[in-house]
């Protein structure tokens, strides 16, 4: 496999970038949708998304050697991955076109994190070894909160809030890489909806499979998030194929009022998926019809996500205050409310924490984040300084939140020491910096979608400037835990039940707060430290060579097959 560049002779041969994948499969089909999908002539409206890596410059500015990075690659992981977080590199597959061949390493990097600090939050939840939440009994809508919980379990849990959005962030995104690669493959819209389907499907199952395993029967559905992401995976995937659809409609629609050119020297198109009419290049009024067309949908998908965070702050019975005589704002039906509240019921053995719709939205910032990533080849430094800037956007309308007493589900729930004193303020979220980071997660209110987006999105910049081959030695962990996340989900799940009833035998005393499962009656739970973090230490170590051996066994799974859902 080579990369191959446009003759220049202004300057050296570069050279080879790339880390050979198995031939049996291309780079275009991994599991998690993060390989940049391929050049096909033969899709309407279509430019080369990516750039050959520059010359020996890049590298020497860079201080990273081509070939100390391939045997890197091939020591430490089986993917191939391109500098920095996302692939530029090239080669030339057997049709004559470029094709990537290097996964994007940072969203693996970043989903093997929240696998892994998702990991520590559901430790304390089977150990019981203390209340799940930064407050008793709190997170929840319009829920009164009176004592934070133990600083540790405090600080944990504020971590492990980033769990769930960044999973369904990256759900986003990875559609959007998904779409393109098998768009390119040749797959037809309907093969690509029912894709979706069946995949939500099958997460619905496997949500089925361990509800009846972990609660020995007595729940059949317990949606700790697997239901809300499959119902956000198939409804994000049909809102890309919508937009898909309309961006070419509108661009050509765009394209019959624009005035006429007859340049035809454009070279660096933001959007991708088109071409000009019979094969000859695009001139500047596609171009910027095409890029029209790219940045409206980009406004309308930002818009929505907005929409369907507040949402929930609309569909609130109290509008997220305490004290105020609630309003029904939906059927009080499960069927109604399953898709935006919490469901406890007992007689139809239901317990649903993640409704689908309330968290939609974190899916539809990643198709939108998915988008403009691929939209051209950015550099690392872009990468990393856009994510770093989208950030702080998201902390800005945080902070906001707090000062603005706007977009909050907990408004004068905080009756705290600190906010019983004559001199505390009037804003509770300023008593104390707990108040202020205190957030409400059932469902997500504005506050939480914009703190938790924030500290993704840092994350996510600090991940895409990593050299793969640091990356492939010291977070190889974390890179084999973010290529297998469902194998790992259920499999950490199924440990930890399985190993906690015996720890919490031989360790347990009794604690002061409830049974999580059986609240009438007190917790038997393991509160010392050493175990606790032992005990995720060691579901983490059997766990690694589990996801290692599926990673490896999967991708020699067609792209069809079932076992990539894993």
């Amino acid at each position: 496999m080579k990369t191959q560049e446009p003759p220049d002779s202004n300057r050296p041969p570069a050279q080879a970038c790339q880390v050979d994948i198995p031939e049996q499969l291309d780079s275009a089909v991994q599991e998690t949708s993060f390989a940049a999908d391929a050049y096909d002539a033969s899709s309407d409206l279509q430019v080369l998304d990516h750039e050959p890596i520059p010359d020996e410059e890049w590298h020497a500015q860079n201080g990273q050697s081509s070939a100390l990075e391939s045997q890197s690659n091939h020591q430490h992981g089986t993917y191939g991955y391109g500098y920095g977080s996302f692939p530029h590199t090239l080669r030339t597959g057997h049709d004559g076109h470029h094709k990537s061949t290097a996964r994007a390493l940072a969203p693996d990097l970043l989903r093997g994190l929240l696998m892994v600090l998702m990991a520590l939050d559901h430790n304390s939840m089977v150990l019981q070894s203390w209340d799940h939440g930064t407050a008793p009994q709190g997170e929840n809508d319009s829920i009164p909160v009176h004592e934070w919980n133990r600083p540790i379990a405090h600080h944990i849990r504020v971590l492990t809030h980033l769990c769930a959005p960044g999973f369904t962030f990256l759900l986003g995104m990875g559609i959007v890489y998904f779409g393109r690669s098998r768009t390119n493959l040749g797959w037809s819209t309907t093969r690509m909806a029912w894709h979706f389907f069946t995949r939500a499907v099958v997460l619905t199952l496997v949500m089925i499979v361990i509800s009846l395993g972990i609660t020995l029967g007595d729940t059949w559905f317990l949606n700790i998030v697997l239901f809300a992401l499959a119902v956000d995976y198939l409804l994000s995937g049909l809102i890309w194929l919508v937009t898909a659809k309309t961006e070419k409609m509108l661009a050509f629609i765009i394209l019959k009022v624009l005035p006429e050119k007859k340049e035809d020297d454009a070279t660096e198109p933001l959007l991708a998926n088109r071409r000009g009419v019979e094969d000859i290049a695009p001139d500047r009024a596609i171009i910027r019809a095409a890029d029209i067309s790219w940045h409206i949908h980009n406004v309308v998908l930002s818009a929505f996500a907005v929409v369907t965070i507040w949402w929930n702050i609309w569909l609130s019975p109290t509008n997220g205050h305490c004290g105020v005589e609630p309003v029904q704002k939906l059927p009080d039906t499960i069927l109604a409310r399953i898709w935006f509240y919490r469901v406890f019921d007992t007689d139809w053995r239901i317990i649903s924490v993640f409704p689908p719709l309330a968290w939609i939205s974190f899916a539809i910032l990643g198709l939108v984040a998915g988008r403009i990533i691929l939209a051209r080849s950015w550099s690392t430094k872009a990468i990393a300084i856009g994510n770093l800037l989208a950030g702080i956007v998201f902390t800005i309308i945080f902070v906001g939140t707090r000062f603005l007493n706007a977009g909050n589900l907990s408004e004068g729930c905080l009756h705290m020491p600190e906010h019983e004193r004559p001199d505390a303020p009037d804003n509770q979220y300023l008593a104390s910096w707990r108040s202020f980071i205190y957030l409400i997660k059932y469902p997500p209110d504005v506050a939480f979608w914009a703190f938790t987006m924030a500290g993704n999105l840092f994350l996510f910049a600090f991940f895409s400037v990593i050299p793969p081959r640091l990356a492939t030695i010291v977070f190889e962990p974390l890179l084999v835990f973010g290529t297998s996340a469902l194998f790992f989900f259920v499999g950490h799940l199924t440990l930890q039940f399985a190993l906690a009833k015996p720890v919490r035998h031989w360790f347990g005393h009794v604690l002061a707060h409830p049974d999580p499962w059986n609240p009438d009656q007190p917790a038997v739970g393991v509160d010392n430290l050493w175990i606790f973090f032992g005990f995720w230490l060691l579901v983490l170590a059997i766990l690694y060579p589990l996801c290692k051996w599926y990673g490896a066994f999967k991708r020699r799974r067609g792209s069809d097959s079932i076992f990539r859902f894993f």
